[in-house]
């Protein structure tokens, strides 16, 4: 018996057939839509999803061969035989006539030789058509960019080729690659080699690319990253390695930036940078340095045409090192119409440090007095503010009617109301985190329109200080329904457990790890 006579004889039941038992009542108008409606639909399906609808009547049993689009992830069978031998079967089943427009591989860890293969192979066959292609696992990087290099006709790559457990040393990007028509490149574990004079340049064949992200790479053999593309339109990077010190960019298009590290902040340095409208600096460096004050700052002064900011309140806090920062009158942010910060707690680190320092000089400047009481404070568990007293001010300076927006993932480390009244004009709405449940509780969200901002007091600053934070309760979540049929009941919770397992993971780290 095939797959899907397998899957068309099991006894799943769904709301769709149920409907359909009570006749005219319930009209299944799903059915009686285009073919090339149902199967566009189920292109957004993972691949045992699609092949399960085969079961919903004998117009939906071969449907799922036509699909141009396959999504194979490992991480939805038990074990990585039985991922083999139901994908297997697909691939064969599959109607060879289908162009096959999106192929997507993604495995936790290691693949076998075989296996990757034969994932390969079908690639390279079906390959006239492809436009999109994502490759997320540790294997053999000759036979997979052997593989690249043949589909021509890709728009999309997204690549996380991790190394090994035989070899553990980051995947050499090749220097030439020619994929005329690539528009999107996704890169992750990557290392870029450098040439004689000290600079790698990795991107210079994909003249038509308009979105670039970088994650978790470096540069060997250099201390320069060049990125130099007339098209580009988008560029996310994210914590890449401090071996290399520098990016030099040129993108005249370029129009939003993305930029996530918790161990260092690179010195960018280009030309044609102020076509830059949206900039977002994800820093939860908590050991930052002077040193990445000034290379933040260089920031604000590059982007010279920002209109929407999105910061860490980590990186504000960085940004406040910078010696004298308030005195200085900013030459740029004129056309800033939107600041968000994201509240983020540090509890240990050299910021802390740096930070506690810079408070204690300038309070011992004012008189002996108020310095030794702040180290009193600081010896009592003060710690300083969130969000440095007077830096919304100094980064609206030139925009004083630009918005601003506090958020927070962790909101029963705030005071979110005592930092909203430290910031003169505010504006407390309902808020509720990005990452909760639609039935949890709301909590405050904050919303600034301009009007000069007041610095916070040393006593406003040091109640909320004294804020005790607690774990925020969160709802639990209804368990996710078995659609997988090489999964049972058991199997399902066990793969929710992963699933809440990794986005408690994604939530605490700006990066996860593809490896088991």
């Amino acid at each position: 018996m095939g797959l899907s006579d397998h899957l068309y004889h099991d006894r799943i039941q769904t709301n769709m057939g149920r409907r359909r038992v009570d006749g005219d009542q319930h009209k299944d108008r799903l059915s009686d839509l285009p073919e090339c409606i149902i199967l566009h639909i189920l292109s957004f399906l993972r691949t045992p999803h699609a092949v399960q609808t085969c079961v919903l009547s004998t117009r939906w049993k071969h449907l799922w061969k036509r699909i141009p689009t396959l999504n194979l992830n490992s991480f939805q069978f038990r074990t990585l035989k039985i991922f083999s031998v139901f994908m297997s079967k697909v691939l064969s089943l599959r109607d060879p006539s289908t162009a096959l427009h999106t192929f997507n591989i993604s495995r936790r860890g290691d693949i076998e030789p075989r296996l990757l293969k034969k994932f390969l192979n079908y690639v390279y066959f079906h390959n006239i058509h492809l436009q999109e292609l994502v490759i997320s696992l540790h294997g053999d990087i000759g036979l997979i960019f052997s593989c690249v290099s043949s589909c021509r006709a890709l728009t999309s790559l997204k690549l996380s080729v991790g190394p090994t457990w035989r070899d553990p040393k980051k995947t050499l990007f090749p220097k030439s690659l020619n994929l005329p028509l690539l528009t999107s490149l996704d890169l992750e574990d990557f290392a870029f080699c450098g040439d004689e004079s000290g600079c790698a340049e990795p991107f210079l064949e994909f003249t038509k690319l308009n979105s670039l992200v970088i994650r978790s790479c470096k540069v060997i053999d250099a201390q320069i990253l060049n990125i130099s593309s007339e098209t580009l339109v988008n560029l996310d990077m994210q914590n890449n390695s401090s071996l290399f010190a520098k990016i030099k960019l040129y993108a005249p298009s370029l129009c939003a930036f993305n930029y996530a590290g918790s161990h260092h902040i690179h010195n960018i340095r280009g030309s044609g940078l102020s076509s830059i409208k949206q900039v977002n600096i994800e820093s939860v460096h908590f050991s930052a340095s002077q040193e990445d004050a000034l290379v933040l700052f260089s920031w604000l002064l590059d982007f010279a045409n920002i209109e929407s900011l999105t910061v860490t309140s980590t990186a504000l806090q960085i940004l406040s090192l910078v010696p004298d920062l308030f005195e200085v009158k900013l030459r740029s942010l004129h056309k800033l119409k939107s600041l968000k910060i994201d509240l983020i707690r540090i509890y240990e680190g050299s910021l802390l440090v740096l930070m506690k320092e810079a408070m204690l000089k300038k309070a011992a400047a004012k008189s002996p007095k108020e310095g030794a009481k702040l180290r009193k404070a600081f010896e009592t568990c003060f710690e300083p503010p969130a969000i440095p007293d007077g830096m919304v001010d100094f980064l609206r300076q030139n925009s004083p009617s630009a918005e601003v927006n506090l958020t927070t993932k962790y909101p029963s480390s705030f005071n979110l109301k005592q930092i909203g009244e430290s910031i003169k004009g505010v504006k407390i709405n309902n808020y509720r985190s990005r990452f909760s449940m639609r039935s949890s509780s709301s909590l405050p969200r904050l919303s600034v329109r301009s009007s000069s901002s007041s610095v916070a007091s040393a006593a406003a600053a040091k109640s909320a200080s004294d804020a005790a934070p607690a774990s925020a309760a969160e709802p639990a979540s209804a368990a996710s329904p078995n659609l997988d049929p090489c999964l049972g009941e058991k199997d399902v919770k066990s793969s929710n457990k992963d699933d809440e397992e990794k986005h408690q993971h994604n939530t605490n780290a700006p990066l996860q790890d593809n490896g088991q």
